[in-house]
């Protein structure tokens, strides 16, 4: 057997005239856990997509166990042994674990199940893995989801694995289960690849690290001659400094309270129940909580975005008063001088208009201040030009429509757009999703100075670590429900995990079905 697993050399993929991949070279040994490590857009899923199939590079060569091979489907890539785990899973939700396991297998007509949960329990008893088999796929958590593909491709004969951001929409105890079980794989001698740009867990899991930036090979290190900061440089290819600087408290008092409300989906199905909680002056409270847990909900609720069931939203105005949000339209709210600033999840389709330069999507916020039919582009202009200098956004001119920016420019055009708008309330949904590390850096510590300012900031946030580090308080959402609020400078990631994991609907209850004969 050959010394490495995979091997691809100066392999290039374009789109048009974008380069995704230019000329990359990485290489993952048999019993070897690498991170391809690297900023949102540096291509790191493209390079790995062409490994499953999905692409075919225009340049470069492929080796799988010293062998030159091409790839041209992802049936092709199964037969040679590779099986990526995407972000989004592929799975029947009305069939159990074990038919989705072997769900479109070569083999007889009928299938005896009672046979083929014995083979996959193997698997799982062999890999160390944890999955009810007979349970069906809509009755589980995203863990359980994502382990069902992970046994998916090992039962289906993959010698090496590529998990694409696996830890996005688990807790800190379900990433803590699932890095064990990798660690076990590489013990049984198989070759893992973990697409990430969480710092941490490339030091926590990897024996190697594969640098992307901007669609380059930045380089490849020992993970035991790293650290996060050397990291972040070859990601960013400059200085970065990773201090988010968290002042005091000083005098609070209460901005927003939210009385017990309740929300519904389009569908009648509850995405908010029986939430309380309360926002005061000068601190950032933070929310935290695994993917579709209610957070954008919760948010879009306060700036009369969602329809409240029942229950009461308060704000007290800066002359003392107090404001009944619960009814009132966006507008409305606009209406009473409320200064409640929103940054929401989806940029484009709620905070700015694609086909509007940067100045006029500044304007947005000031257009009933215009006389008559003319409105006054001269300080939204300055506006926009002092955004992209102190952010350092990447357009051509601000007269460059926003739809043409990258994504990550667009959230700095955004949350910039916000804070410059002097808020008395900022809410903000993943104010760095898209961003590099040093614009990141930028938001967290402009988010501190509102703080200081007497804002009252509530923050959305994905990164539990980030979260401890920026936040006064951190409340805790599950399915929905509030699950605790905790003091940010004494909790941990654990605390943390095991109350995002508590308000979870308990599906044992479900009477099991014994597995079909035949599938």
């Amino acid at each position: 057997m050959a010394e490495t697993a995979i091997e691809l050399k100066n392999v290039t993929k374009r789109f048009g005239d974008v380069v995704a991949n230019d000329h990359i070279n990485l290489t993952l040994k048999h019993g070897e856990i690498l991170a391809l490590l690297g900023e949102n857009g540096s291509g790191k899923t493209t390079l790995m997509n062409m490994l499953a199939g999905i692409y075919f590079p225009d340049e470069g060569e492929i080796f799988v166990d010293g062998h030159e091979v091409t790839i041209r489907s992802p049936k092709e890539s199964h037969a040679l042994g590779l099986g990526m785990i995407h972000q989004h899973f592929k799975l029947i939700d009305v069939l159990t674990a074990a038919q989705n396991i072997v769900l479109g297998m070569d083999g007889p007509v009928k299938m005896d199940m009672k046979a083929l949960t014995k083979d996959i329990r193997r698997v799982c008893e062999r890999d160390g893995f944890e999955l009810d088999l007979d349970k069906k796929i809509y009755e589980m958590s995203v863990s359980e989801k994502q382990t069902t593909e992970i046994v998916k491709a090992l039962y289906r004969g993959a010698d090496i694995l590529i998990l694409d951001e696996p830890t996005a929409v688990l807790t800190p105890q379900e990433t803590e289960k699932l890095f064990s079980a990798l660690r076990k794989m590489k013990d049984n001698g198989k070759s893992i690849i973990i697409i990430t740009h969480k710092l941490n867990e490339v030091m926590e899991i990897s024996d190697q690290v594969t640098v992307l930036r901007k669609g380059k090979n930045a380089g490849t290190i020992n993970t035991i001659d790293a650290d996060e900061r050397t990291l972040a440089e070859m990601m960013v290819g400059d200085h970065v400094d990773l201090n988010i600087e968290r002042s005091a408290v000083q005098a609070p008092e209460d901005k927003v309270e939210v009385r017990g409300i309740t929300v519904r989906n389009n569908e009648g199905l509850k995405t908010l129940d029986n939430v309380s909680f309360t926002a005061h002056t000068g601190e950032i409270l933070g929310i935290a909580g695994t993917s579709g847990s209610g957070q954008r909900e919760l948010l879009e609720a306060i700036a009369g975005l969602q329809e409240v069931e029942s229950g009461e939203i308060f704000y007290k105005a800066p002359d003392g008063s107090i404001e009944d949000l619960t009814k009132k339209t966006p507008a409305q709210i606009q209406d009473l001088k409320i200064s409640l600033s929103f940054v929401p999840e989806d940029r484009l389709g709620m905070g700015l208009v694609g086909n509007m330069d940067l100045t006029g999507n500044m304007m947005l916020r000031s257009y009933k201040e215009g006389k008559g039919i003319f409105t006054d582009r001269k300080k939204p202009r300055e506006l926009a030009e002092k955004i992209v200098d102190k952010l350092e956004v990447v357009t051509p001119s601000v007269e460059t429509p926003v739809r043409n920016l990258s994504g990550g420019n667009v959230q700095k055009v955004l949350v910039g757009r916000e804070i410059a708008s002097s808020p008395q309330v900022l809410m903000v949904a993943y104010p760095v999703r898209g961003l590099d590390i040093n614009s990141s850096y930028s938001i967290y510590n402009l988010l501190g100075e509102e703080k200081k300012k007497g804002v009252a900031v509530i923050c959305v946030g994905e990164d539990l670590d980030v979260l401890i580090q920026l936040c006064d308080r951190i409340l805790v959402l599950s399915e929905g429900t509030v699950t605790g609020i905790v003091d940010a400078r004494k909790t941990t990631k654990d605390e943390l995990g095991i109350l995002m994991a508590k308000g979870r609907k308990d599906h044992s209850h479900r009477k099991k079905q014994e597995p079909e004969e035949a599938v």
